[in-house]
């Protein structure tokens, strides 16, 4: 498959890489951000950024690790560990910065959608970050939230989980999802029957095509609504 080239994303000073989708239309689209699972940056991240693409918005999916990918486990367990959440949603907001200054995005309000490490900071990313339109974590954690951090965002967040996740469990979004309704937040929380960790993950065992393509379906809805 022929994909775009990476393009550079400076962050402080330091330069890392963005893969950038676009939609095949003429006319400004929405943006939205792709935040990696904890393998990095990899051909499956690159592949969600086509798919949305392909749904017409322009979408961009920054490297948190700076040039590194993971294959197994402990690799990326060992990247995972060495993130600094600070670091990682200044790229985010570099990520959302660039595609709020392209003359090709619109609205100036920048969708985030992440994975496994990248729900999290999807979830933590719609508390501290400027120019976000709306959010979906995806089976993410992450720090703990608390009701001041949630009471922080003022875009509607659409959070997907598993209910036989054993690495985030659904219970991280029911307490989160509680917090955003007493904070007055807009929010939708979808628990899949029987799906795992992960099981939007079409290159892993774990895949769900069931659940995996509903989700897809809420989640290109969602930004329908939502951005604009």
């Amino acid at each position: 498959m022929n994909r775009n080239p990476d393009i550079e994303l400076l962050v402080n000073g330091r330069t890392t890489r963005g893969y950038l989708a676009r939609p095949d239309v003429d006319t400004p689209a929405p943006g939205v951000v792709v935040i990696q699972e904890w393998w990095g940056l990899n051909d499956h991240m690159r592949d969600i950024a086509d798919r949305l693409a392909g749904e017409g918005f322009v979408a961009l999916a920054p490297d948190l690790y700076y040039g590194q990918t993971a294959e197994e486990p402990d690799e990326a367990r060992k990247l995972a560990m060495a993130l600094e959440y600070p670091d990682a949603l200044r790229v985010i907001q570099t990520a959302v910065d660039h595609l709020i200054a392209r003359a090709d995005v619109a609205p100036k309000r920048v969708g985030l959608v992440g994975f496994c490490m990248g729900g999290g900071l999807a979830w933590h990313g719609a508390a501290q970050l400027a120019g976000i339109g709306a959010s979906v974590p995806c089976y993410g954690g992450g720090p703990e939230m608390s009701a001041e951090a949630a009471a922080r965002i003022t875009a509607p967040v659409l959070a997907i989980y598993g209910e036989a996740d054993r690495g985030v469990s659904p219970e991280v979004a029911r307490q989160r999802a509680a917090l955003m309704d007493a904070a007055g937040v807009t929010n939708e929380m979808v628990i899949y029957p029987g799906a795992q960790h992960a099981f939007m993950n079409d290159r892993r065992p774990v895949y769900d095509p069931v659940a995996a393509a509903d989700a897809w379906r809420r989640i290109v809805a969602f930004f329908r609504e939502t951005l604009r």
